[in-house]
């Protein structure tokens, strides 16, 4: 199973690298809305697997690993506004988002392996903070 994965992780990252999505220039020219390219990939994978989720949901669609497939509907809080604030600022000033970061790393980038620290990083400390949300304070 883990072979799967990281097949189609680097699968994946090949794509991204192919589509050119782990430049810094490709990125910054579609903020500023240079490059309506970028918009329209995403905008395709979007319109291709919203309509294709419903639908394999609908079949009660089995995955390859064996639990039938379900699309969790969750409402918008505060906090998923922050995270979106703090992940497009971050994408602004770094230029590049997650996959694209770890592609770039992948390709020798010194700018990915920052960005890649930072993720790393950011994932960490959101981990110890619901962890400690969830824990009760020590009784006196």
């Amino acid at each position: 199973m883990k072979g799967v994965a990281l097949l189609v992780g680097a699968t994946f990252g090949f794509l991204v690298a192919a589509a050119r999505l782990d430049s810094y220039q490709v990125i910054h020219d579609m903020l500023l809305l240079r490059e309506p390219d970028v918009f329209l990939l995403m905008g395709s994978a979007v319109a291709v697997a919203a309509p294709l989720l419903v639908l394999m949901e609908r079949a009660r669609w089995r995955t390859p690993f064996g639990g039938v497939m379900t699309v969790q509907r969750n409402p918008v809080t505060r906090r998923n506004v922050l995270g979106a604030a703090v992940f497009g600022t971050g994408w602004a000033v770094a230029g590049t988002c997650p996959v694209p970061a770890l592609a770039m790393t992948a390709g020798g980038s010194v700018l990915g392996a920052f960005v890649a620290a930072g993720l790393f990083g950011g994932i960490a400390l959101r981990d110890r903070m619901d962890r400690d949300a969830e824990t009760p304070p020590p009784a006196c």
